[in-house]
């Protein structure tokens, strides 16, 4: 893809976010950006059904709060299904959705692109923090 090519799709994906009037394509979008709702999306495709305790288990550092909260978000945007058994005691569980699926296979290619250039980040992040000490 040559420059013209990415200039041009950015823009279409740009003014179709902004064309967005209630904000729903950006809400969705900040789930690709958020640690938790990320974790959540990882631990339940790679686990697949989980109970809320399980899956804060695997989610090193999460409190109960966010992660329900979390949970609910991804819930209402139609990521991840929330199986309710109706029982005394309560027992729930939630899954990935087709489209949660979908948002973890589109997450693939980001994740491996950070992995494979990690190296180049901490430098310039190391150069970056030379430079800064060298204007104050």
């Amino acid at each position: 893809m040559d420059n013209d090519e990415i200039i041009r799709r950015s823009q279409a994906a740009c003014e179709a976010l902004s064309a967005d009037d209630d904000g729903l394509k950006r809400d969705v979008l900040s789930h690709a950006g958020n640690r938790w709702s990320l974790g959540i999306v990882h631990v339940l495709g790679v686990n697949g059904r989980l109970r809320h305790a399980e899956i804060g288990r695997r989610m090193e550092g999460v409190t109960q709060r966010m992660l329900t909260r979390t949970l609910r978000q991804l819930e209402r945007d139609g990521l991840v299904l929330r199986h309710d058994y109706q029982e005394v005691p309560p027992k729930v569980d939630y899954e990935l959705s087709g489209l949660g699926k979908q948002l973890l296979v589109h997450m693939i290619p980001l994740w491996t692109w950070v992995v494979e250039n990690a190296e180049e980040f901490r430098h310039s992040r190391e150069q970056f923090d030379r430079n800064q000490d060298n204007v104050s």
